[in-house]
Order: structure tokens, then sequence, then C-alpha cells
């Protein structure tokens, strides 16, 4: 180690300070009763920026030896970094070359030096805000870093510069978003949902709030599964959740990334996922003034006819996982164009699920699947409001109906009884046992299909009743606090009679109801590609080359989107 270079560099620093103290000791008092105040004012400013010309003309020399330390020993580099940040605002004219030899020592071999560049990069712009989205940019890239500890050093840099300056740091960050690599972009967009929560109203006020929700809708042209679910979080957390006009944004936003204006496949396991995540995401933010219309018009044109063609390699039951999404949108359907047709369809899928009565003597117990009939007689009793005189035009049909109904009705008493009598007499703490819940989810499954068959059953029938779908009464606490789930459990829907071991017994676990994890729940992103809107292999972005971070490849072999860049090359 060089003890003159040091020395120097000490010296150099007593010099920069020793001229910084002069400047701010000169500054005059605004006391002087006979001098105008304005007059006072100009003359501070014209003082303070002589003195600021004298520290740029003169103190230059000093100023670039600490610049050139970037290229010393890790003692002279580590002094460096914190000298250049702390004179960086008082030589505007080497800002360029002072952010360049910062960045040296950001990309240093030596761990130590590069986490004292990265916790000092905050400071060259606390008092220089014009180079923020600089500074956020680089910091962005600098999430790549492999090293725990450097991260570590690495967010709690972005969260000052963010604190400093909310709105120049989240441009800065979302030019990494909107024209980085895969890697970066996917870290950046991670970083914002987890933290920006934790920064609160008093940072991420109406002017930063309103680049965030901007830049985000930037995004939201070209996503991921993923990145369509983290993206909505965070426009979530801002404005829009809490505003009828900001969730009706959202809601059309779910919209568009459904692209309901394209005609249903069963056979493009794609479509259907996208279709049943931007349900999900819409379905927090619908109410009496945001309607779910444009989902139940789709689901039941376009989905309904081919509901019983449509599953899922993983075993999933897809069917009844859109029939419990669709009867959560029915609920808030506003006036829909020809409701008659959406009420056939749904009248056509219910009636697949409530046999006639059959000619002969039974031999065997029916399948009767309680899940799906709750939900499409729950969607055909809420639409048909809209369109009364559907079942009543046609007698047959409606003779047929009620016989269908009637049937259905039997069928079910038998189960409302013994589910009944097993859950009677038990304590709370009983109840809340996995298969005592599940009962009493089945419980409720058949008195809210009795409710409404009873309504139906009246002549003229009659949509009066209100009912509380199953599902969405029971959250375990363990449900409850699982926000982003990792797959997606298999449920059983609560189904009785042929396929049972006891027809007559009360459902047990191989009947299990689908009790969903939050009655708002988000959704957990699948694998695959989606479309060109949401997309989960979205192409190469290109990557900055003089990163000593860039060691990971872009996902590669699919569509490009021709970006990326150098880090030291981005305009602002």
């Amino acid at each position: 180690m060089s003890t003159d270079s040091i020395e120097k560099l000490y010296k150099n620093f007593g010099v920069l300070a020793d001229a910084k103290d002069k400047l701010s000791e000169v500054r005059p008092t605004f006391y002087f009763p006979s001098i105008r105040l304005s007059l006072l004012i100009a003359l501070s400013y014209f003082i303070i920026c002589l003195f600021a010309l004298h520290m740029h003309r003169y103190h230059e020399a000093e100023y670039l030896e600490i610049l050139k330390a970037v290229k010393g020993t890790p003692k002279e580099k580590r002094l460096a970094s914190q000298f250049i940040a702390r004179f960086f605002k008082h030589f505007p004219k080497l800002a360029d070359k002072a952010i360049d030899a910062h960045l040296d020592l950001c990309e240093d071999e030596d761990m130590s030096i590069r986490k004292q560049a990265i916790k000092d990069l905050p400071t060259l712009c606390k008092d220089s805000k014009e180079h923020t989205a600089r500074i956020a940019d680089i910091l962005a890239q600098l999430l790549l870093a492999p090293d725990s500890s450097e991260l570590d050093v690495v967010h709690n840099s972005i969260m000052t510069l963010i604190k400093n300056d909310p709105k120049g740091a989240i441009n800065g960050f979302f030019v990494q978003i909107l024209n980085g690599e895969d890697g970066i972009r996917e870290r950046c967009i991670k970083f914002l949902g987890s933290k920006l929560k934790t920064l609160g109203r008093d940072i991420i006020t109406k002017e930063p709030e309103d680049v965030l929700i901007a830049e985000c809708k930037k995004v939201l042209q070209d996503v991921t599964a993923e990145e369509f679910h983290s993206i909505m979080e965070i426009l979530a957390w801002t404005r829009l959740g809490s505003t009828v006009n900001g969730q009706q944004e959202l809601v059309d936003i779910a919209v568009e990334q459904a692209e309901l204006s394209v005609p249903f496949k069963h056979t493009n396991l794609e479509q259907c996922s996208r279709l049943i995540q931007c349900i999900k995401h819409a379905l927090p933010y619908f109410s009496s003034q945001v309607n779910s219309s444009k989902f139940v018009s789709y689901i039941c044109i376009q989905v309904l006819p081919h509901l019983s063609l449509i599953t899922s390699p993983d075993g999933r039951d897809v069917q009844l996982e859109l029939l419990k999404l669709l009867a959560e949108l029915a609920e808030y359907c506003g006036k829909i164009e020809k409701p008659e047709e959406k009420v056939q369809q749904l009248y056509n899928a219910l009636i697949t699920f409530m046999p006639l009565p059959p000619d002969t003597e039974i031999t065997e117990v029916p399948k009767l699947q309680f899940s799906h009939v709750e939900c499409l007689i729950f969607a055909f009793h809420k639409l048909c409001k809209q369109t009364p005189e559907f079942l009543i035009k046609d007698p047959e049909q409606l003779k047929e109906f009620r016989l269908r109904l009637q049937y259905f009705a039997r069928g079910i008493q038998g189960y409302i009884k013994k589910l009944r009598e097993v859950i009677n007499g038990k304590s709370e703490e009983e109840l809340k046992t996995e298969e005592n819940q599940l009962k009493v989810i089945a419980l409720k499954t058949t008195n809210n299909i009795n409710t409404l068959i009873k309504d139906l059953f009246h002549s003229p029938p009659s949509f009066k009743s209100v009912i509380h779908l199953s599902w969405k009464t029971i959250i375990t606490k363990e449900k409850k606090d699982e926000k982003v789930t990792t797959g997606i459990k298999r449920h059983t829907p609560i189904t009785f009679g042929n396929g049972n071991s006891n027809s007559a017994a009360p459902p047990a676990k191989k009947q299990k109801e689908d009790v969903p994890r939050n009655n708002k729940q988000l959704y957990t992103p699948p694998s695959g590609k989606y479309s060109s809107n949401i997309s989960s292999n979205y192409g190469n972005r290109g990557r900055f080359h003089n990163n000593r971070y860039n060691k990971t490849s872009g996902r590669g072999g699919f569509r490009p989107r021709g970006r990326g860049g150098n880090w030291r090359k981005n305009t602002y």
C-alpha cells in the first residue's frame, strides 16, 4: 500500500472540505431591516454561486485526483468511494466521470469494495436529483448480485434512493423493467412488489404514484403470467385499488389480458389458464358499481358449450373451477346484452347435472354433483332476473325442468338430514377438523341448492332468495395467510351416490369440497407460455456487457424483444 497515496487522498479531502465549510460560513443572515428581503436573497445566491464557481475552477484537480484513486489499492478505493460521493454535488461538470469512476468500484473483484461503493451510490444524487434515475437504473442491474449480504446492501441503497427521490427512482427502475434483461426485469418487479408497500403513502405520494401507475401499464403490454400477477398486486396497492374508477381500470386490464374477443377453444390449455387467472385478479374489484358482465357473457357463450370437454393435465377439476368463478361473477353481473342467450346456455349446462327421474325402479343411486349444481343454479337464478319469461314461455320446458328440480330435491333431502345429524352436538373445536369442515360445507351446499330449487318451483318462478356460496364461508388461517401459492392442490368436489363406498353416508374425505384459500384469492401463476400478451417465455432482452454479474443467460429460443444495453450508456 502506498502511504503517500493515502495521505494525498486525505489532503485532497481536507482541501475540498475546507472549501465547502467556507462556502457555508459566508452565507449572510437575513436580518437587515434597511434592505429588502428579495435583495438579500439575490445577494446570498450570488455569493454562493461565486464560491461554487471558485470551488469548481480551483479545486477540480483535487476531485480528479480522488477519481483516479478508484484504480489504486483496496484502501484507496474504499476512501475514493466515500470522497466521490461526499463532494459529487460540487462538481456537476465532472458528474459523468465521477459516476463512471464509482461504477468501476461497483464492479470491483473485492466484495467489500463493491459493498462500500453500492452503499455510497444514493449519496451521489442526494442533492443532485437529476441523477436519481441513472443511479436507480444501476442499482436495478445490481439486483443480480449472487451474494446475499451484497444483495442486502443493494436493497438498502434502493430503499434509500426511493425515500430521497421516489419519482426519479421509479423512473430509473422501470428503464430496466421495460428494456432490461430477463433476470434483471424479474428481480426489479419482485423488489417493487415486495418493498413498495413498506414505504407507505408518506413516501409514495401522488406524483410518484402517477409515474408508478403509468409505467406499470406500459409493462402490462407484454408480460409473463408471474409478472402479470406482480404488476397487478402493485397496481392494487396504489389508489386504483381503493377507488371505484381505479377498480374499474383494474378490471378493464384483466379483461384486456383475458382476450375475450378470441373464441374459446377447449383444447387450448393456455387460453383456459389465462382466463381463470385474469378472472381471479378481477374478482376482488367487482361490486354494485363495477360489474362483471363481460366475463359472465364470455363464459356463458364461449365456455359453457364446451364445459364437458375441458380437462387439465395435472388432474385438477378445471370444470368446477370455472363454474365457481362463474357463480362469483354472476353475483355482480350488470345488465347484459341478449340475456336470454346467456340464460339458455346456463340452462343447458345445468340440466346435464340434474337428471330426469327414471321411468323404472332405481337400481343404483345416481351420482349427484352438488358442487357443480350449486354454481350453475346460482348463476342461473341470478341471470334469470334479467329475462324472467325464459322459464314460462315454453310450458313443456318448464314442466320438464320442474321434474328435474323435484327429483334432485328429493335426492338431497336425505343427505341434508344425515349431515345435520353428524354435525349437531359437536363442539366448536370438533367442527374445526378438516373432515367436519368439509361436512359443514357440504351441508351449506345442499341447503343452498334446496333454497334455490324452492324459488324456481314457485309459479311463476321467483328470484328473491339470497344465499351465500358455500366455499366462501370457511377460510382456515393457514389458507388465509397464504397469499401467493406455488401450486394448486387438487380438491374433490362434493358428489354423492354412484362411486361412493357408502352412498347413504355423509361425505367423507374423498368427497372434499374445493375450499379456496381466500374468497378473493389472487392467482397462482401457471407455467408455460400464455400468448403474446401474457407469456411465460418472453425472449431475450439483451444485457449490459461490463457488469460482473453477467453470468446468467436469457431464456432463449423464444420471441426476442430487441432490448438491452450497457448500464453506462443509458441517458436520462
